[in-house]
């Protein structure tokens, strides 16, 4: 199969799982192909699947990873004055570290919105259907929704990155309290203890619940760094710990909290 043949099949496999969708009919446009795609992804319920279906998905997937292009953090600079610590802008599902930070909800299972901009449905969109498979099999054995300030691993399937650790910060509805600096605090604690658990040399974290937890980026942002510097000063664990931003006002952020210089 050709790439945009893998793609073609996929759409139909997804779409005879559900009698609803019969009436949808697969547009001839490349980019509405792949909106529809991620789409059915997004909203797709954690059940079995063929291996068939699972081997040309991931061979879409690692194609269009590897079309998007792959940072190695092995490879991007340190801040001044500090071997252990690296910021950077861009996409974390391009990362090649052995493990990333998803911004996950209390559920486990991934942004059931089509489309949506979070996260958390952007890297379930890349790592695949297995990823939601994998979580619901951890939070069915759990038996209860995911404490705020906690924290799992999975593989990450088709992303460049090895593990996948997925934590659920605290949401914020009105004036920021004690109890939710220390529950964003416990997020990047538990997410460096599983990481040093399972032999983690990198780890990068996004800006967790920066985004649709409304967590104050510049607080946010104070507490990621003094957590983990405070982690690495007392643990001294071996690790390099990547500070991915996305946003330009977060990276302004964490340039004036890390003392690096603006480009």
């Amino acid at each position: 199969m050709t790439h945009s043949e893998q793609r073609i099949y996929l759409i139909k496999e997804l779409l005879a799982e559900d009698a609803r969708y019969q009436s949808i009919s697969i547009p001839s446009d490349e980019q509405e192909q792949k909106d529809l795609l991620r789409s059915l992804m997004n909203v797709r319920m954690p059940r079995p699947i063929s291996r068939d279906f699972l081997k040309v998905q991931d061979e879409y997937l690692q194609y269009e990873r590897d079309k998007r292009g792959i940072t190695d953090g092995a490879k991007l600079p340190s801040i001044p004055g500090d071997s252990r610590l690296v910021l950077w802008q861009g996409d974390i599902t391009t990362l090649k570290a052995d493990a990333i930070v998803n911004a996950a909800n209390s559920g486990m299972l991934g942004c059931f919105q089509p489309l949506h901009s979070c996260i958390d449905n952007i890297i379930g969109t890349r790592s695949g259907i297995q990823l939601r498979l994998c979580c619901y099999d951890i939070m069915n054995r759990q038996g209860h929704e995911e404490p705020t300030g906690r924290a799992k691993i999975t593989p990450a399937f088709n992303l460049p990155s090895k593990y996948i650790l997925h934590t659920v910060g605290p949401i914020i509805y009105g004036p920021v309290g004690e109890q939710d600096c220390e529950a964003l605090a416990s997020c990047y604690r538990s997410c460096l203890k599983l990481a040093v658990e399972n032999d983690c040399r990198s780890i990068a974290f996004c800006c967790i619940s920066t985004g649709e937890f409304h967590f104050p980026n510049e607080r946010a942002a104070e507490i990621a760094v003094q957590t983990v510097t405070s982690f690495l000063n007392t643990q001294k664990p071996d690790i390099r710990v990547i500070f991915n931003v996305f946003k330009d006002a977060d990276l302004r952020i964490y340039q004036k909290l890390l003392g690096v210089s603006r480009c």
